[in-house]
This record gives structure tokens, C-alpha cells and sequence, in this order.
């Protein structure tokens, strides 16, 4: 094990919380950054890309290392729109600290929220920056006040008189509780144990000032100097990539923390190697021969990894899932003569860089089209822009709809048979219900003796590697567990293609049969109102098919949680908005998938006809006087060849 000589801190706020401003003048501060920009004169160091300019957003996470005394630190900035949080949540893995940002003149906002619930699930320390605090009217109590009620208890203004400071710190640890009553005043042994605190999230320093008019921030990173320590890393090589970008030149850059050991140029990775290390400050990059455990870069070379994935000299895995996703689906449209492939090729390699659009193309009733999902209709808009910029292609997108998702309810058996001339290959399946959220679980139960082990394999490979419909809609297959029983193979006649249309048909065939049942996400809200705006709340939490605990009550407010879907409540924080007078506000975040409350009406508004879906086809291919001919899904089972 070695100590990282550089720590990586993000930051992280509501959109308009003021975190480009905050991001500016740290790096200003730093020394990082000569002169200070700004959002609304379309100047700031990070927010470079047009698009960004224009709206006063940041869609794209950028990074830049900076220096604080002694210490190392690349400072991240991560976008705060809802609509690219996605973005924002692949950063999180690669964090070793997190500023979050807050709004001192609206406090904690609902996505604010969302972003405090992501920071404890990844186990990110946190300092805490309330900033516009310089205006009128802003009550630092109550801000405090809210923050240990809403996010957590052990949030610590740590502007306070020392005194009052002190007093919050001891309750932090026995050994800082035993250092104040004993008089201990060994600075080197308070700060090393309020590290420790803030490292184990046992503290959340709060700072108060202003961002804009660069008031509080060296307070700021005078905390974040001395209370920050830096990781030790395993000497074997390992990296998380983040992110995947492509250069003016059309490189593709793959951005990564090194996680173990050190990275050197030519270094070979799998059946790849790495051609240039490139360390960002911003748009800017130089370029190193070798970068060390700890640290965050930029490699060309290759190809194939992915955001999300995690990598060692001798491979790589996928990093566990994210927590926030898509819950909207589109069609593209492509509005110029770009034919289809193109566009899809196109949107694949964006897809690459924004992996949450999912990216497919399929074939219904003998028209391709193509399908993205997103977090929202900005997204949607910056994707028509992106697009335009970089291959000069027209495309607008049809309504946006709920992703739904469909699963079973009981086992049932699925057939698969592929046998056109001199080709052979027969699966059987058994498809089960699985735990809400678990996705596909694939098993095996086939003995050695019915099928050899690589046609074994390969079925369960075709399983994994398709996103499998249902046939209520059309929607993902999930929840399930998917078990090869048994296949057939001959000696002479089988290729792997074969088990993959064997294995496709055996699981459709299997929905055929199936008790189908269709799934809806579902929201978890709170909902903090005025006492006088309760009635009107329950009954439209009722309205809206939701569910909901007994409130909890103040003086003043009432506080209501519960769940609901999240077709019904995606745009209910505009009604709690205008019917409490902007004095009430919900927080709202995805909480899987649950059986859809209207699901015949949503069957019937879909349309999906199935029989013409040319991509997932439910009947088998058998074979006879020299000939193959199609097999409706229900006589397969008399036809099979497996018994």
C-alpha cells in the first residue's frame, strides 16, 4: 500500500445555487486561474462549451488541479441541472471529498436532496458552502436549522465563536469530548481528529459567505487544506473510468482515477494499449509519461472501456449500477436526408459519452427506428444541438413517454428451435419471477451429459447480452430469473448463431406463455408545506395514486412522505409551487419500479403488436424435406425436440 500524494474534491449543488461561481473562485483563489469569469457574462473557465454559455448551465463535468499549501487537489465540477445528473453521479466514484453547494435564499432544494442521498450512498465526505448569504434577509439559525434537520444532525457551522465550536465538536468523539473537559488544546491533535471526523462523515463543516462577491470562500479552502487527508492505494494497478469523451481530432479520450499502482504510456490494458496520458486543466490538457495511484487523467488508446467500468492490468469489470436513471423514452427523428444507419452510428458514439441515452435501433413492421432514453426534455435539447455541432445532422424526437418495464409473475418454460438447412440448435428455458430491482438473474441448471459446456456458454451469453422486450408492450424484460435446463446441438450443422436465435425465440416463447405483468417507476417524495395547504395535498397525493405515511407537523409546516408514479407526479412540483405561493416544495427521486396502476390503459395507448416486431420473433425455425418453415410460438412445444 502507498499514500496518494493529491486528494479529488467535487463539487456539487442545485442548478443556480451559484457552483460555477464557487468553482471560479476557488481556482482564482488557488492560483489555478488567472482572472475570475462569470455565468452571466458567458466567461467562466469551465463552462467553455457554447451550449453551456448560452443556457448559463454546466452539462459537461470538467476538471482542474490546483494547490492549497502543500497539498495536491483536482478540483471536479459536475453539472446541477436534474436533467444531466447522471452526469454528475458518474463522477461521485472517482471523489475523495465533495463541496456541496446550497442556496442561502432558498435553502435546500429539492434536488439538493437528491445529490445529500448520493453522497451518503457512495460514502463521500462532505464540506458544505451555503453561499448568497450576503443577502438581505438570510438567517444563518435558521439555514443551520434546516441543514441538521434535513440532512443531518452532525452539520457544523464552523464560523461559529470558538466557544460554541468547542462545544458542537466534542459531542463528535469520545477522544475530542475527553480533550475539551481535560483543557487539551494540542491543535496538531484536534485537527487530526476533526479529519478523521470529516473522513468518516462523522462532521459536516458549513461555511457561510458569497460566492460572487468572494466572501467566505477562503474560509472554505483553508478547511479544506487542513482538514482533508490523502487515501492510501494498493500497489497493484487499478482504475475506475468516469468518463468518455472525444477530442476536436476525434480521439477518444477515456477518463480515469488510478485506483492502484501507477499508468504508464504504452502500458497494455486487456488487448489494448495506452497511446497518451493527458492531464486536463479545463479545455487545456499536457501530457505525462506516467501518473500515479490517486490522481484523475485522460488516456487515448482505447476503445472499448466504458463509463462506469473498472479496470486492472489484467482486465476489467463493470462497477456496481447507477442509482439515478433514465425514466423517459424517445424517438429520434431524423429531419434531413441522413439515412438511418448513419444516425445511429452517430448517436452511438454520443451514446458513448452519455451512456444513460441508451442508444437502440429496431426493426418494427419493416421500419428501423431509433430509441434514446433521458432524464428529461433539456437533455433532449442539448442532444439536438450536440448532434447538429458535431455531424452537421438534423434530428428532432417524437413525444417523450414513461420507460415502463414488464416481467412475470410465475415460472413457465420457453423453447427455442433454430433449424434452417444445415443449421441445428435447440434451448430450453425456464423463466421465474425475481426480487423487484434485480434486474436479469441468469442461472444454469443444464447437465454436461444433455449439452458440452462452450454451447452452454454460449447461451448464456446470448442471454446477457440483449436487452430482451416483453410482449405487453414492448418494454424491458426485467426482474426475472432466466435458467438454461437443457439444449441440443448436432455435430456436424451447429454455429454459435444458432444458439443465439435459439436462445432469443426460447425466451420469447416463454413470455408467450406467461402470466405478463406491466411495471411503472415509481417516485419517493417529500412534501414540506404550509399547515393551511394539507387537505389540498392529501387529496391530491390521493389523485395521483399515491400512497402516503402519517405527516409529521411543526408549528407551521406540514411534512408528508410517501410514494407515487411517476407518470402521474412528474409535474407536481409546479402545482405545490402555485398552490402554497412558493412556500411549499417536494423532492422527488426514483424508487424502482412497481406493478403500473393503469395498466390496461397504458397497454392499450402503446399499441404494440407484437407479431410485428421483426427484432424479438416468439416462433422457431424447423426443418423438413430440405426446407426450414416458421412455427407459431404456440405449437412449439409439441414440436420440440427435447423432452
Amino acid at each position: 500500500m502507498s499514500r496518494s500524494n493529491e486528494s479529488i474534491i467535487g463539487i456539487l449543488a442545485h442548478v443556480d445555487a451559484g457552483k460555477t461561481t464557487l468553482t471560479e473562485a476557488v481556482l482564482y483563489r488557488a492560483g489555478a486561474i488567472r482572472r475570475l469569469g462569470r455565468v452571466d457574462k458567458k466567461d467562466s473557465w469551465f463552462d467553455s462549451h457554447e451550449l453551456e454559455r448560452s443556457r448559463g448551465i454546466t452539462i459537461f463535468s470538467k476538471q482542474n488541479p490546483f494547490m492549497l499549501g502543500e497539498k495536491h487537489f483536482t478540483l471536479v465540477d459536475t453539472p446541477g441541472h436534474v436533467d444531466f445528473s447522471a452526469e454528475m453521479e458518474r463522477t461521485l466514484g472517482i471523489l475523495d471529498y465533495a463541496v456541496l453547494v446550497i442556496d442561502g435564499a432558498s435553502g435546500i432544494q429539492s434536488h439538493t436532496e437528491t445529490i445529500w442521498q448520493l453522497l451518503e450512498e457512495y460514502q463521500i465526505p462532505v464540506f458544505i458552502f451555503i453561499n448568497k448569504t450576503d443577502r438581505e434577509g438570510v438567517d444563518r439559525a435558521a439555514l443551520m436549522a434546516e441543514l441538521k434537520s434535513r440532512l443531518d444532525s452532525q452539520c457544523i457551522d464552523f464560523t461559529q465563536e470558538e466557544e460554541n465550536l468547542d462545544e458542537e465538536l466534542s459531542m463528535i468523539s469520545e477522544e475530542l469530548l475527553e480533550a475539551f473537559l481535560e483543557g487539551n488544546r494540542d491543535k496538531k491533535f484536534i485537527m487530526a481528529e476533526i479529519s478523521k471526523a470529516i473522513a468518516q462523515r462523522d462532521a459536516f463543516p458549513c461555511f457561510f459567505g458569497s460566492a460572487l462577491q468572494d466572501i467566505g470562500v477562503d474560509a472554505l479552502l483553508d478547511a479544506v487544506e487542513k482538514y482533508t487527508v490523502f487515501k492510501k492505494y494498493p500497489d497493484e494497478f487499478g482504475a475506475k473510468v468516469y468518463k468518455i469523451l472525444h477530442d476536436n481530432q476525434g480521439n477518444r479520450l477515456s477518463f480515469m482515477k488510478i485506483t492502484g499502482g501507477k499508468l504508464s504510456v504504452k502500458q497494455s490494458l486487456g488487448d489494448e494499449k495506452i497511446d497518451q496520458i493527458r492531464i486536463y486543466s479545463g479545455d487545456k490538457f499536457e501530457t505525462v509519461k506516467e501518473i500515479a495511484a490517486g490522481s484523475v487523467c485522460a488516456v487515448t488508446g482505447l476503445s472499448s472501456v466504458m463509463a462506469g467500468e473498472k479496470m486492472s492490468s489484467c482486465g476489467e469489470k463493470s462497477d456496481k449500477p447507477p442509482k439515478l436513471n433514465p425514466l423517459l423514452s424517445a424517438q429520434v427523428i431524423i429531419s434531413d436526408s441522413t439515412d438511418i444507419h448513419t444516425a445511429y452510428r452517430n448517436l452511438k458514439l454520443i451514446g458513448q459519452e452519455l451512456p444513460e441515452l441508451s442508444v437502440k435501433i429496431s426493426s418494427y413492421s419493416n421500419e428501423e427506428q431509433i430509441q434514446i432514453r433521458v432524464m428529461g426534455r433539456i437533455q433532449l435539447e442539448i442532444l439536438q444541438s450536440l448532434v447538429k455541432e458535431r455531424f452537421g445532422m438534423q434530428i428532432e424526437f417524437g413525444p417523450c413517454r414513461i420507460l415502463y418495464k414488464e416481467t412475470v409473475t410465475s415460472p413457465v418454460m420457453g423453447y427455442g428451435h433454430y433449424e434452417p438447412l444445415r443449421h441445428y440448435a435447440e434451448t430450453q428455458l425456464r423463466i421465474e419471477p425475481a426480487p423487484r430491482g434485480s434486474g436479469i438473474i441468469i442461472e444454469n441448471e443444464c447437465s454436461l451429459e444433455v449439452l458440452d459446456s462452450n454451447f452452454q456458454h454460449l447461451i448464456l451469453t446470448h442471454i446477457a447480452e440483449k436487452e430482451h422486450l416483453g410482449i405487453l408492450t414492448g418494454s424491458p424484460l426485467t426482474d426475472v430469473k432466466i435458467i438454461l435446463t437443457a439444449g441440443r446441438s448436432h455435430l456436424k450443422h451447429t454455429e454459435g448463431g444458432d444458439f443465439r436465435e435459439a436462445t432469443y425465440r426460447a425466451i420469447r416463447q416463454g413470455l408467450e406463455k406467461a402470466d405478463n405483468l406491466l411495471l411503472e417507476p415509481y417516485y419517493a417524495f417529500t412534501l414540506r408545506i404550509p399547515v393551511t395547504s394539507m387537505g389540498r395535498a392529501i387529496s391530491d397525493i390521493q389523485r395521483l395514486c399515491g400512497e402516503f405515511e402519517p405527516p409529521e407537523m411543526t408549528e407551521t409546516q406540514a411534512i408528508i412522505k410517501g410514494t407515487g408514479p411517476v407518470s402521474e407526479f412528474m409535474n407536481y412540483p409546479e402545482e405545490v409551487i402555485y398552490y402554497t405561493s412558493g412556500k411549499g416544495i417536494i423532492s422527488m427521486r426514483e424508487n424502482g419500479y412497481r406493478p403500473c396502476h393503469n395498466a390496461d390503459e397504458i397497454i392499450a395507448q402503446i399499441g404494440y403488436e407484437k407479431e410485428r416486431d421483426l427484432d424479438n420473433p416468439s416462433s422457431s425455425v424447423f426443418c423438413s424435406h430440405g426446407a426450414g418453415f416458421e412455427i407459431k410460438w404456440q405449437d412449439v412445444d409439441q414440436m420440440r425436440h427435447i423432452k
